[in-house]
Formats: structure tokens, sequence, C-alpha cells
């Protein structure tokens, strides 16, 4: 039973760690710069991972050479994350830039399942999950509305 419950407990720590980082973040770009700000972010992160690393790391990382080169861009994806973050939390705030975010996640998540892109297992759209696709983006409207 607990088992079940720390994977979910986990992304949801993950979750409130990510707006406290985009609060964090944006008021860092607003002091050193957007591109400042999200090189601190990666280099920062980068350091404390490779103590980790060092201290736990128990995988193959000389097996990055094997691996199809677009399952590297992770850290792109990650950077390019951190400065929309840093530009947009300032403007809108933290709540509707996350509402934002979560929404974005959930329509590409569900066309990634769909097709079962990136080797990932087939889940298809249907009526129901489309009615809640529009359901969320009528929130993102409504929460961003002046």
């Amino acid at each position: 039973m607990l088992v079940k419950l720390i994977f979910p407990l986990l992304a949801l720590i993950g979750g409130m760690a990510l707006a406290t980082q985009g609060q964090i973040n944006g008021g860092l770009g607003k002091k050193i710069g957007v591109i400042e700000s999200s090189f601190m972010n990666f280099a920062v992160g980068a350091m404390v991972l490779f103590l980790i690393l060092i201290f736990f790391g128990n995988g193959n990382i000389s097996a990055i050479s094997t691996v199809p080169k677009w399952q590297v861009i992770g850290g792109l994806l990650g950077s390019f994350f951190v400065m929309i973050q840093v530009i947009v939390v300032p403007k809108i705030g933290v709540s509707a830039t996350f509402m934002a975010v979560i929404a974005g996640q959930i329509i590409l998540s569900v066309v990634i399942d769909h097709f079962g892109f990136f080797g990932g297992e087939r889940h298809p759209i249907d009526l129901t999950k489309m009615g809640a696709i529009l359901l969320l983006l009528i929130s993102v409207f409504l929460y961003n509305k002046k």
C-alpha cells in the first residue's frame, strides 16, 4: 500500500519544487537576466547532480555513447523550460504560469500516449479525454482572464 502512494507523493513534491523554483528563478531573472538566471539554475543543478552521481550513482554513464542521440535532448528541453519560466513568472505569476505549463504537459502527453511516440505504450484518445482537455483549456483561459 505504501509503495503505491510513494510515487504519486514524490511527484506531488516535485510539482511543489517546480512552483517554488518558478518564483525563485523569476526573481533571479529580474535581477541578473533571463539567460544568466537560466544558466545559474543549470550550473548549480549540474554541480549538485555531479556530487550525487559520485557518491550514489550506480548506473553506467559510459553507455551514453550507445543511446540514440534524440534521447539526450532532455537537457535542451529543460533549459528551454527554465528560460520560459524565468520570462513568464514575473509577468503573470506562478499559479497562472503553472496552470498553462500543466495544460501544455497534459496536451502533449495525450498526443505522445495516443501515438506511442518515443517508444511508449499506446493509450488512444477518446471523446472523454478530449472533453477533459477542452475543460482544461477553458480553465486556463478563465484563470488568466482579467
